[in-house]
């Protein structure tokens, strides 16, 4: 079945993702509780790696969850560029008034 939904056209899981109903997808309710426990123990990992690491030392990235049906993969947010840095310096010490 994850074989099938990772084929599905972008449209397509878009239009899932926004109507769909995860409870009643392709996934019984044991495959979601297991998805979700796969999470949690990701984030307490990741947690518990931050915690003990240097405060200096390059964090790893958070971890991702587990596709459900339905939904696509989570889109990577784009870094501040130079120009909306200077705009948002600009904006923060009176540049908007």
């Amino acid at each position: 079945m994850t074989g099938l939904r990772n084929a599905l056209p972008e449209a397509e899981l878009t239009e899932q993702a926004d109507e769909g109903e995860p409870e009643k997808g392709r996934w019984s309710q044991s495959d979601l509780l297991l998805a979700s426990a796969i999470d949690a123990l990701r984030r307490v990992e990741y947690v518990l790696i931050c915690a003990n690491s240097d405060s200096k030392a390059k964090r790893p990235s958070p971890p991702e969850p587990l596709r459900r049906p339905g939904a696509a993969p989570r889109k990577q947010k784009k870094g501040l560029s130079d120009a909306g840095a200077e705009a948002l310096f600009k904006l923060i010490n009176g540049g908007a008034a």
